[in-house]
């Protein structure tokens, strides 16, 4: 039997380790959270996803100045209507899960661009794209 007054290691059997080590997984989560915020970045929203195909589907669009050339940039609305499409699949793909704000955000910016595409395409903006 061993002295008790024996200095060698004990094991020490700490029965809460799984509470300690969810809460450090809780914290690491808490933190990665916040971390894009630190960096200057908002938190992933919706409105992000559609000013991103918003952005591509206005360049579909042409009409602006290419810094490089300094020339206005001609429509492409093969790419145009690739992004609009997008953007009403993701439309399609999200109904039910959408508060009223999104909805019409996303409702709203579609028929925006359904507008521009006809305006543009009937201006003689560049090749019609293929019918589906």
């Amino acid at each position: 039997m061993a002295d008790q007054n024996d200095d060698s290691p004990h094991i020490i059997v700490d029965s809460d380790w799984k509470e300690q080590a969810r809460r450090e997984k809780d914290e690491l989560d808490r933190q990665s959270r916040e971390e894009p915020a630190q960096a200057g970045l908002p938190g992933p929203s919706l409105v992000e996803i559609v000013q991103m195909v918003v952005i591509q589907a206005s360049l579909g669009l042409g009409g602006f100045q290419d810094p490089n050339t300094g020339q206005v940039v001609a429509p492409n609305l093969a790419v145009a209507k690739h992004y609009i499409d997008l953007l009403e699949l993701l439309l399609n793909k999200t109904a039910g899960n959408l508060d009223e704000n999104e909805k019409a955000l996303v409702e709203g910016t579609l028929h925006e661009l359904r507008m521009a595409f006809v305006q543009v395409a009937g201006l003689g903006g560049g090749p019609e794209p293929a019918k589906k």
